[in-house]
């Protein structure tokens, strides 16, 4: 595939990278976001320093049970990533917001775009695609959690959207190592680019 990444029409989106799926103790904790971060930070430090937008994701349940919860075959407690509780995490020895994003990826800056979602993909029922056209983007590098989930709908609701979605490997993860690999081959073959972060910093430098 011919492509060319543009930094002026590119931004960045860290995908639920919350206190419930990162910090220990976290309901839905994916263990494998812990190494994710360092890279993830270097793209966002990137980006700043290339006046990129940065997007954040947030997923969020509310007090009574949607579509998404009671057709899992996973369901379980609404009693994660709930807008307000607040949990004890023993790996950091406090309480934070359960939904809050990790102390690790702060600042969340004032110029940079919060989407609050109640589903997998960050395009569905959210403002992200009228977020990214009022700013000329036409291109997003994906980072975050869980790839063959809410990563993987945001790359196929962007590519529906005609985004030009990018996939930084070494910024996603999972709890299965399998759906990671498949899902990243899968997104290579049909929906976008997989590239490293450090690829994909060489590519806009």
């Amino acid at each position: 595939m011919k492509f060319d990444l543009d930094k002026t029409k590119t931004g960045l989106i860290i995908v639920d990278m919350q206190n419930d799926f990162v910090r220990q103790g976290g309901a839905m904790r994916v263990v494998e976001t812990i190494p994710t971060i360092e890279p993830i930070n270097r793209l966002k430090a990137f980006a700043r320093e290339n006046g990129m937008p940065v997007f954040f994701t947030r997923f969020l349940t509310g007090p009574k049970r949607t579509f998404l919860w009671n057709w899992s075959p996973q369901s379980g407690e609404l009693k994660n990533c709930r807008r307000g509780l607040k949990k004890y995490y023993p790996d950091i020895d406090k309480e934070e917001l359960c939904a809050d994003v990790i102390d690790e990826l702060k600042p969340v800056l004032e110029k940079d775009f919060i989407i609050d979602k109640y589903n997998y993909s960050a395009f569905r029922n959210t403002n992200l695609h009228d977020a990214m056209l009022s700013v000329g983007l036409d291109t997003l590098i994906v980072t975050g959690t869980v790839t063959q989930i809410c990563v993987e709908t945001t790359v196929m609701d962007g590519y529906a959207n005609q985004i030009q979605m990018v996939v930084a490997s070494d910024c996603v993860s999972s709890f299965s190592e399998e759906l990671h690999k498949a899902t990243l081959d899968n997104i290579a073959m049909k929906f976008g680019v997989v590239m490293t972060s450090e690829e994909i910093i060489k590519a806009l430098s």
